[in-house]
């Protein structure tokens, strides 16, 4: 009996010491400051799950491949490298949030989306991926990522609806751009400089 009492009251004393010195030592220390812990590109991540719906997956790449089918434009290319032209590695899915944005505003929401079946369904699956990027900011110069985008954009219009068509065609690579770029598994080497 004697030994329960002595250990309540190492017990006790313990409790009084955390209470009393440690608590006040830890409400008393400056937290970091807000995000400070988070990494800025954190925000700039899809779920690797957003490319492992099969459904969506095959409605992409179908979509795709009829639009190619009617494609006679062997000359121009909307999604490939030249996207990435001076853009460091850290701001390429926040280039290809920006590229998805238009696709989706510009292309399978005008008249395009009566053109081919799935468009509505492709356009709300990566209009959802761009509402999961909201978040995800450019770190550093803007001008790079602006340029490129305006030369895509312009090689679009200039084409009318046969360069509406060829995005539609290349869904597919855009797809695989963007799970490149903005999933965890994507494969990265260090950061480039802007040129």
């Amino acid at each position: 009996m004697a030994s329960l009492q002595s250990w309540t009251r190492c017990f006790t004393g313990w409790i009084f010491f955390c209470c009393c010195c440690c608590l006040p030592l830890l409400l008393a220390s400056p937290l970091p400051p807000k995000g400070l812990g988070v990494p800025a590109h954190h925000a700039c991540r899809l779920r690797k799950i957003n490319f492992q719906l099969p459904y969506l997956r095959n409605r992409t790449y179908t979509l795709a491949r009829m639009a190619r089918a009617s494609d006679q434009d062997t000359d121009n290319r909307f999604i490939g490298q030249q996207l990435y032209a001076n853009i460091k590695e850290n701001n390429r899915c926040y280039m290809m949030k920006r590229v998805m944005e238009i696709i989706v505003k510009d292309v399978l929401l005008s008249e395009a989306k009566d053109w081919y079946p799935y468009t509505r369904e492709v356009a709300q699956f990566l209009a959802s991926m761009t509402s999961e990027l909201s978040r995800c900011k450019y770190s550093g110069h803007k001008e790079h990522i602006e340029k490129n985008l305006e030369e895509m954009t312009s090689k679009m219009k200039k084409l009318g609806v046969n360069g509406k068509n060829k995005a539609i065609g290349e869904l597919n690579l855009l797809f695989e751009y963007i799970e490149n770029a903005c999933t965890d598994t994507s494969k990265r080497g260090g950061n480039k400089k802007e040129k």
